[in-house]
């Protein structure tokens, strides 16, 4: 009250006095609707900023975020392995040449193989009895594991390392790798697949890495390695196993395809088959495997027999010994139960391209690369 019968309003929130109580409702009004604006934009900014930051994870999860490649990567866990005390400063020395004349040449330095799995399986199937009715195996393989350079991302790569390993012991393919006579080197691969994009090859794909991945860290999946096959000339297909197809998420049609792959052309008599087949690309979300044969068992189910770059060497010399119980195998037994990701996409080669071929598949692979199996 002003003392003279004139009643004062005032404002809760900052203290204005009104002589009219409509006009400090509406007064009240406008602080209310100026809050409720400044807080929808932190909520907004907020918002965008946890976007943002999901954003960059995704991109350092994809190898994407320009944080430097396969070489930058190696000598940043040397000297990490200098620094914990695991590695002498000359060996870092003589890694970091060795390293150098590998990306110089373009040719993989062979640290990371095993050779002969294959060949001690083939052995060791023969006089196996236990369990196996019969084994049908690709065509030699050679192991390739992760490096100092790609360890978390390079599996795509090193799975392409030992398909072609398989393919370059098999003359039918001479023709088409002539210019790949010996295994190259992650970023070299990498290289190869911005080569196969040039040409025209999947469009789509190669603008989700901005038509680059020499240097980077991206990972790498099975249309890039369809991509780079066919631009080789090398004829193959994907299949997309898009959704489980039997109980508790599993995919008995993947095993199914698989058994077809090995045992077309080869349904002889004998238990243990060493086929003429290169083995297969296995894709899921967030990692691969290569697939170097298949057992049926004498209860009839399936078991895959799989590569995986994440297996060291020491582990795969292990199996150049295989003991009478062949306990290493479990390293690569995968059963039915065993792959229940919700996707799975391989990549099969089978057969050679003429060059009208190819340019057909480059325009195919601008619309579809992919086969669903319902």
């Amino acid at each position: 009250d002003t003392g003279n019968g004139e009643q004062l309003y005032e404002c809760p929130m900052c203290s204005l006095t009104c002589t009219n109580i409509q006009i400090l409702e509406e007064h009240v009004d406008l602080h209310l609707e100026e809050h409720n604006f400044s807080e929808g934009m932190w909520k907004g900014s907020e918002e965008e900023k946890r976007e943002r930051e999901e954003f960059k994870k995704l991109q350092r999860q994809y190898g994407l975020d320009n944080s430097g490649g396969f070489k930058q990567q190696f000598l940043k866990n040397m000297e990490r392995e200098v620094d914990r005390g695991r590695m002498l400063p000359f060996e870092y020395h003589k890694r970091k040449a060795d390293m150098m004349e590998s990306l110089a040449s373009g040719i993989d330095d062979g640290r990371t193989k095993t050779a002969g799995v294959i060949e001690a399986l083939c052995k060791y199937y023969q006089s196996e009895n236990k369990d196996v009715r019969r084994v049908w195996l690709s065509a030699g393989v050679d192991h390739f594991h992760s490096s100092l350079g790609d360890r978390g991302w390079g599996c795509g790569y090193r799975n392409f390392q030992m398909l072609l390993s398989s393919l370059l012991q098999n003359s039918f393919y001479n023709d088409c790798l002539r210019d790949t006579t010996l295994i190259p080197s992650i970023p070299k691969i990498q290289s190869m697949i911005e080569d196969a994009w040039r040409e025209g090859f999947d469009p789509h794909g190669a603008s989700h890495f901005n038509n680059r991945l020499h240097g980077s860290k991206a990972w790498i999946g099975a249309c890039e390695i369809y991509s780079l096959l066919t631009s080789l000339r090398i004829k193959c297909q994907i299949i997309d196993f898009h959704k489980p197809t039997g109980p508790v998420g599993t995919h008995p049609r993947l095993f199914e395809w698989i058994l077809r792959y090995y045992s077309t052309d080869n349904e002889g008599g004998a238990k243990v088959v060493c086929t003429s087949k290169p083995p297969i690309y296995l894709q899921h979300q967030g990692h691969s495997r290569t697939v170097v044969g298949i057992e049926e068992k004498k209860n009839k189910s399936l078991c895959l027999l799989l590569f995986d770059p994440g297996c060291s060497s020491q582990q795969m010399q292990k199996l150049l010994k295989l003991n009478s119980d062949g306990t290493g195998l479990r390293l690569l037994r995968k059963f039915v139960g065993s792959l229940k990701e919700k996707q799975y996409q391989i990549v099969a080669v089978d057969g050679v391209l003429s060059l009208e071929e190819k340019a057909a598949r480059c325009r195919a692979s601008q619309v579809l690369t992919s086969e669903k199996i319902p």
